[in-house]
Protein backbone atom coordinates (compact mmCIF):
# COMPACT_ATOMS: atom_id res chain seq x y z
CA UNK A 1 0.00 0.00 0.00
CA UNK A 2 1.33 3.37 -1.39
CA UNK A 3 -0.22 6.55 0.80
CA UNK A 4 1.34 9.05 -0.48
CA UNK A 5 2.63 9.00 -4.23
CA UNK A 6 4.06 12.44 -6.41
CA UNK A 7 3.81 13.08 -9.75
CA UNK A 8 4.61 16.03 -12.35
CA UNK A 9 8.40 16.34 -11.88
CA UNK A 10 10.54 16.40 -15.43
CA UNK A 11 13.04 18.12 -17.22
CA UNK A 12 12.98 21.94 -17.85
CA UNK A 13 14.87 24.54 -18.47
CA UNK A 14 15.88 27.85 -15.99
CA UNK A 15 12.92 30.16 -15.86
CA UNK A 16 10.51 27.40 -16.64
CA UNK A 17 7.85 26.11 -14.45
CA UNK A 18 6.36 22.78 -13.04
CA UNK A 19 3.33 21.51 -10.82
CA UNK A 20 3.73 18.85 -8.51
CA UNK A 21 1.06 16.72 -7.57
CA UNK A 22 0.95 14.49 -4.49
CA UNK A 23 -2.31 12.63 -4.16
CA UNK A 24 -2.71 10.84 -1.08
CA UNK A 25 -5.22 8.39 1.30
CA UNK A 26 -8.13 9.87 2.93
CA UNK A 27 -6.22 8.71 6.11
CA UNK A 28 -2.94 10.45 5.19
CA UNK A 29 -4.59 13.57 3.75
CA UNK A 30 -6.55 14.29 7.09
CA UNK A 31 -3.06 14.91 8.87
CA UNK A 32 -2.37 17.96 10.94
CA UNK A 33 0.75 18.64 8.54
CA UNK A 34 1.47 18.55 5.09
CA UNK A 35 4.53 19.40 3.01
CA UNK A 36 6.90 19.42 0.43
CA UNK A 37 10.59 18.39 0.39
CA UNK A 38 13.66 17.83 -1.46
CA UNK A 39 16.80 15.76 -1.56
CA UNK A 40 20.13 16.14 -3.97
CA UNK A 41 22.30 13.07 -3.65
CA UNK A 42 24.96 13.90 -1.04
CA UNK A 43 22.90 16.39 0.81
CA UNK A 44 20.01 17.08 3.72
CA UNK A 45 16.40 16.48 3.04
CA UNK A 46 15.06 20.35 3.36
CA UNK A 47 11.66 21.54 4.00
CA UNK A 48 10.48 23.27 0.56
CA UNK A 49 6.59 24.01 1.49
CA UNK A 50 4.69 22.95 4.06
CA UNK A 51 0.92 23.41 5.26
CA UNK A 52 -0.71 23.28 8.49
CA UNK A 53 -4.18 21.52 7.90
CA UNK A 54 -5.53 23.21 11.37
CA UNK A 55 -4.24 27.03 10.96
CA UNK A 56 -4.22 27.56 7.33
CA UNK A 57 -0.42 28.74 8.13
CA UNK A 58 1.90 28.03 4.84
CA UNK A 59 6.05 28.56 5.68
CA UNK A 60 8.16 28.32 2.50
CA UNK A 61 11.89 27.91 2.43
CA UNK A 62 13.71 30.86 1.86
CA UNK A 63 15.00 29.83 -1.56
CA UNK A 64 11.59 29.44 -3.17
CA UNK A 65 9.49 31.89 -1.19
CA UNK A 66 7.94 34.18 -4.13
CA UNK A 67 8.47 31.46 -6.54
CA UNK A 68 6.53 28.30 -5.49
CA UNK A 69 3.52 28.04 -4.14
CA UNK A 70 1.41 24.71 -1.92
CA UNK A 71 -1.91 24.52 -2.08
CA UNK A 72 -4.12 21.33 -1.83
CA UNK A 73 -7.71 20.11 -3.04
CA UNK A 74 -9.38 18.60 -0.40
CA UNK A 75 -11.63 16.64 -2.77
CA UNK A 76 -8.83 14.66 -4.73
CA UNK A 77 -6.99 14.23 -1.37
CA UNK A 78 -4.26 16.14 -3.57
CA UNK A 79 -1.73 18.38 -2.72
CA UNK A 80 0.52 20.77 -5.04
CA UNK A 81 3.46 22.40 -5.36
CA UNK A 82 3.06 25.27 -8.48
CA UNK A 83 7.20 26.12 -9.23
CA UNK A 84 7.53 28.84 -11.18
CA UNK A 85 11.05 30.84 -12.43
CA UNK A 86 12.82 27.72 -11.56
CA UNK A 87 16.76 27.78 -10.86
CA UNK A 88 19.59 25.20 -11.39
CA UNK A 89 19.55 25.01 -7.90
CA UNK A 90 16.08 23.66 -8.01
CA UNK A 91 16.87 20.13 -9.33
CA UNK A 92 16.54 17.67 -6.63
CA UNK A 93 13.89 14.51 -5.81
CA UNK A 94 10.96 15.76 -4.80
CA UNK A 95 8.80 14.20 -2.35
CA UNK A 96 5.45 15.03 -0.15
CA UNK A 97 5.39 14.08 3.26
CA UNK A 98 2.25 13.97 6.27
CA UNK A 99 2.60 14.12 10.15
CA UNK A 100 -0.20 12.83 11.59
CA UNK A 101 -0.70 15.41 14.91
CA UNK A 102 1.51 17.78 16.42
CA UNK A 103 2.75 21.19 15.47
CA UNK A 104 3.79 21.69 12.29
CA UNK A 105 7.28 23.27 13.33
CA UNK A 106 10.42 23.36 11.02
CA UNK A 107 12.38 19.92 11.53
CA UNK A 108 9.51 18.44 12.95
CA UNK A 109 9.28 14.56 11.97
CA UNK A 110 6.87 13.71 9.37
CA UNK A 111 5.09 9.92 9.64
CA UNK A 112 4.42 9.26 5.78
CA UNK A 113 6.41 10.22 3.01
CA UNK A 114 5.98 9.01 -0.97
CA UNK A 115 8.48 8.04 -3.19
CA UNK A 116 9.68 11.16 -4.79
CA UNK A 117 9.38 12.61 -8.26
CA UNK A 118 12.40 13.88 -10.01
CA UNK A 119 13.06 17.70 -11.11
CA UNK A 120 16.11 18.69 -13.36
CA UNK A 121 16.58 21.88 -14.18
CA UNK A 122 19.25 22.98 -17.11
CA UNK A 123 20.89 26.17 -17.01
Amino acid sequence: QVDLVESGGGSVQAGGSLRLSCVASEYIYSSRCLGWFRQVPGNEREEVAATDTATTAVRYADAVRGRFSISQDTAKNSLYLQMNSLEFEDSAMYYCAARRSGACYKGARYDYWGQGTQVTVSS
